[in-house]
């Protein structure tokens, strides 16, 4: 019992770490614009394509060189492009938007997620593609029955070294404070000298960077990507924001790391609560359930909302 409880919360650390980093991507955009930014999943989903694409590119041209060679080019390439994928978002379609009513960027925002669904569907079509394993998905034995795979532990590190480096980069830099800046007021920011139109070009490059990382590990974990895998991470990293508190950067990483020890838990124990009526393929579920509750009984989330001054 102890044994498969310790696995799963081991799961769960790796869901919620890729949770968690796409959660700052959400949570960013709403901290500085109060948009809610449903297109971010498929960034992710751009991401791994795009890593799979330039993967091969290389093997092919380059055949023998070390696996993470590979990895390495393959994530290098990825997130440039999804970087320019997310400024060419801000500003082709939201930034002529920031003062319209809250209904028309989000209408936008579903459009330009079946946009980038499209496009990828153009290019990689509707297939799913099996990724390479460059690193390690061998188990190692951590303890008595508890397992964990290099993958994993490289998810879990780089997610975990992603989130510092953004709270450094926020808390500690010029920039971060120009971000903190135009998240309070961007039109008095604007009168002290700061470029909100740059800042909030920036927290979309730098949120899409994040996707781009995550949409590897994602399709890395799994060995498989396909060009509507970003929904439902997207969705589930939007609860996860929700559930730490939306617009909170550390409400963010609380969140993703809490729902994906949920689902992980879940998902061990469902069939055995439920005696068989339900299995793990489940666990979905408890993404929606927790966002439900949580909205009904603490809408600001864990760690609160943070709302920004725009009038």
């Amino acid at each position: 019992m102890i044994q498969t409880l310790l696995q799963q919360i081991i799961n769960g650390l790796v869901v919620g770490s890729v949770y968690a980093v796409v959660a700052l991507g959400y949570t960013m955009v709403y901290g500085i614009l109060g948009l809610i930014n449903f297109a971010h999943g498929d960034i992710v989903m751009v991401g791994a394509l795009t890593a799979l694409s330039s993967i091969l590119f290389l093997q092919e041209a380059i055949p023998g060189l070390p696996p993470v060679i590979y990895f390495l080019f393959g994530l290098l390439v990825a997130i440039p492009v999804c970087m320019a994928v997310g400024y060419t978002m801000e500003r082709a379609a939201y930034r002529r938007l920031r003062n319209a009513p809250r209904l028309a960027p989000l209408i936008t925002a579903i459009g330009v997620s079946f946009l980038l669904q499209t496009l990828a569907m153009i290019i990689w079509g509707r297939s799913y593609h099996s990724y390479p394993q460059l690193i390690s998905t061998a188990p190692l034995q951590i303890f008595t029955g508890v397992f964990v795979t290099p993958v994993q532990l490289l998810t879990i590190g780089l997610s975990a070294a992603l989130m510092l480096a953004l709270v450094v980069l926020v808390t500690r830099t010029k920039l971060g404070r120009a971000m903190r800046a135009t998240a309070e007021n961007h039109r008095i920011a604007g009168l002290m000298g700061v470029d909100t139109n740059r800042i909030i070009a920036l927290t979309f490059i730098i949120g899409s960077g994040l996707a781009a990382v995550a949409g590897v590990m994602i399709a890395s974990n799994y060995g498989v990507a396909h060009y509507s895998m970003g929904f439902t991470p997207g969705i589930k990293a939007f609860t996860a924001a929700v559930l730490g508190g939306i617009g909170n950067l550390a409400g963010a990483m609380v969140g993703g790391v809490v729902l994906g020890l949920i689902e992980a838990i879940g998902a061990g124990y469902i069939e055995t609560w439920t005696g068989g009526w339900l299995n793990s393929s489940y666990q979905d579920i408890f993404a929606f359930i927790i966002l439900g509750i949580v909205l009904i009984f603490r809408p600001t989330g864990l760690l609160g909302e943070r709302v920004a001054d725009r009038a």
